[in-house]
């Protein structure tokens, strides 16, 4: 379901450290009261955007809501493959 997050972390986490990191991503939508789809629909739409500019690894993507301490943040981690040339765009 949330295959284009990678915020469960590597191989390398022990079961404990994995479910905290779940908990964790739990709380933080529930608080910031966003649902997997709307989450995806962000994906998409940031995707859709800055494709416009720049083509992107969308494998390598990482969209995360992050919890800190009164707000929540929307965290975009996007590798850049290069930038596209902007011909007749008006900014």
């Amino acid at each position: 379901m949330f295959n284009f997050l990678k915020f469960f972390g590597g191989k390398s986490d022990s079961s404990s450290e994995q479910a905290h990191k779940r908990l964790k991503f739990v709380l933080i939508h529930d608080r910031a009261n966003v649902s997997p789809e709307v989450m995806e629909h962000i994906k998409n739409d940031i995707i859709k955007v800055i494709s416009n500019y720049m083509e992107i690894d969308q494998k390598g993507m990482d969209i995360s809501l992050e919890n800190d301490e009164d707000a929540v943040a929307l965290v975009a981690n996007i590798p850049v493959n290069r930038m596209r040339p902007v011909v007749g765009r008006k900014h």
